[in-house]
């Protein structure tokens, strides 16, 4: 009968070698998912300018054929943009058109060496300086009214004639004036009459 012969040295290297396989094989597939690192915009960021293109950079190279870049605004409506260009880690889309004021949000979907899919959005608003308002307009200029001439003036202006001359008021008064005085001398001169015919 044949004795087996172990060996001990052998049996915990064996030991150790399976326990690091069980700690180092989970984390292989995880290393190797593509995940987001960074992009301009960033997310969350509150611009004064609207921007011009959009650029996503990930851990791991791209497949510019598995690379796909979405621009929405806040009604969820697609705002046109270019096709990506992918350069390596980073994939960039030019914008189509001015972005007014607003929230947008980029949506990514890209594979990972391993094949797995990865895909994510992020949001980022624009807000433009206020617009300055407008000064108001200014009340058209109204000459103040011109005050109704007294009763003083009202002669003055009758006595006044053309060029500074008697106005017709005055010629009216003289007449007048004439006429009575025409009428006294008459009469004084009838009473001299009467006394010294009586006489």
């Amino acid at each position: 009968m044949r004795r087996t012969v172990r060996h001990p040295r052998r049996a915990a290297a064996a030991a150790a070698l399976a326990a690091l396989a069980v700690l180092v094989a989970p984390a292989a597939p995880a290393a190797a998912h593509n995940s987001l690192a960074a992009a301009t915009p960033a997310a969350d960021t509150r611009l004064a300018e609207p921007p011009s293109e959009i650029t996503v950079r990930f851990l791991q190279k791209l497949d510019p054929g598995l690379t796909t870049v979405v621009l929405s605004d806040a009604t969820r409506r697609v705002v046109p943009t270019g096709a990506p260009v992918v350069a390596g880690t980073r994939a960039t889309v030019a914008v189509a058109e001015t972005l007014p004021d607003g929230t947008y949000t980029v949506a990514y979907r890209v594979v990972s060496t391993d094949g797995h899919p990865v895909q994510g959005s992020y949001r980022f608003t624009v807000a433009g300086p206020a617009a300055t308002a407008p000064a108001p307009a200014s009340a058209p200029h109204t000459a103040p009214p011109t005050a109704a001439p007294t009763s003083g003036a009202a002669g003055a202006a009758g006595r006044a004639g053309p060029g500074g001359g008697p106005g017709p008021l005055t010629v009216a008064a003289a007449v007048a004036l004439a006429g009575v005085a025409l009428a006294a001398v008459a009469l004084g001169g009838a009473r001299v009459l009467r006394r010294r015919r009586a006489r």
